[in-house]
């Protein structure tokens, strides 16, 4: 008994994807896609399984059990090597839902992406790109280069939709949803982040994630270059933002860790207060939606408080990276909410 007991306890202890499925046979994990894989990343056994035998060769890619008298798949494996995974683990999926008239709206736009997991998270990212991402060029007639930024950059959105395939919890029957709205992208994935995950280490993005949930999921993503893994992820993000002047995003777990959500804002440029997509400019800037809004007070009651109040004292105070700082006082000075007088050394601000 106590023997059955520890072999239970092993089990539920196993990360869920490299757990064994009991339900599906070997019959479920398909050839060609292994193949596909395997010549995708160079790997030396793809030449070999064009003569190997196909247990042989499940079983040196550790996707099956190791019984000889009982084989079955693994669930990583039939997440990313059989035609249907949603069969084994409903709605494994990702769905994109557009609200181009907000939450509220009668107009929305869905469309769902099944099969293997990196399958599906290539076609919802192409998708994304040719339908959501557009990119705005500004020329001057005094220089030769122009100014280019996106709505959105695609490597923000593809490194959050990346994470959330990466850890979301497959025991849970929930699909990975992308909403789509006039000025943001929100990516909910189930369950929440990990409890060594604090809500404070969200919000200032300093995180360190000491358990992964999907192990397996992740070496496979990796191998074909869609994660690096190692807690990079929400640094790749806020440099991807930064770059393109776009807002910090914000990332969100539920207190009860049932879903996790990351919130990517369009690019102030694209707001419809900015004027049309045509190069003109036309009304004030909005610093940026929500949270933007908020530091955009922060910042002016650290001015009003004193005038002498450095950029690097911003950066420290409020923890927000000096693009951001510089970008939010650049604007409050072309919409005429502040001024600056003297050098910037020595110079002080005014609150118009």
């Amino acid at each position: 008994m106590n023997t059955l007991v520890q072999s239970i306890r092993a089990y539920q202890q196993r990360a869920f994807d490299d757990r064994v499925n009991h339900e599906a046979d070997i019959a479920d994990l398909n050839l060609t896609l292994i193949q596909a894989y395997l010549k995708e990343v160079e790997s030396s056994m793809y030449e070999e399984s064009r003569h190997m035998d196909f247990l042989d060769l499940c079983r040196s890619m550790n996707i099956v059990n190791t019984l000889p008298e009982y084989t079955k798949p693994k669930n990583v494996g039939l997440m990313f090597f059989s035609l249907e995974p949603d069969r084994f683990f409903p709605y494994v999926q990702i769905d994109v839902v557009q609200f181009p008239e907000d939450l509220g709206g009668d107009q929305i736009i869905e469309k769902t992406f099944k099969g293997p997991l990196h399958q599906q998270l290539r076609e919802a990212l192409q998708y994304i790109q040719s339908s959501v991402i557009q990119e705005w060029v500004i020329k001057f007639p005094d220089r030769a280069e122009a100014e280019r930024f996106f709505n959105y950059p695609y490597a923000a959105v593809e490194e959050s939709l990346c994470n959330a395939v990466y850890h979301k919890g497959y025991d849970v029957r929930e699909p990975i949803e992308v909403r789509i709205l006039p000025d943001r992208i929100e990516i909910v994935s189930h369950p929440g982040a990990d409890r060594s995950i604090s809500e404070e280490g969200l919000r200032t993005y300093r995180v360190f994630n000491r358990r992964y949930r999907n192990r397996r999921i992740g070496d496979f993503l990796k191998e074909m270059h869609l994660t690096e893994g190692r807690n990079t992820g929400f640094r790749k993000i806020l440099n991807a933002l930064e770059r393109n002047g776009s807002p910090e995003p914000i990332f969100e777990t539920a207190p009860e860790r049932l879903s996790f959500c990351t919130t990517i804002f369009i690019h102030p440029q694209f707001l419809p207060s900015n004027g049309t997509k045509d190069g003109t400019k036309s009304g004030t800037k909005n610093a940026a939606p929500n949270r933007c809004t908020e530091r955009v007070q922060l910042i002016l009651s650290a001015i009003q408080e004193d005038p002498q109040v450095t950029v690097r004292a911003l950066v420290e105070n409020f923890r927000i990276s000096k693009n951001t700082i510089l970008r939010i006082l650049k604007e409050l000075q072309e919409n005429g909410t502040i001024k600056r007088e003297g050098s910037s050394q020595k110079g002080r601000w005014g609150v118009l």
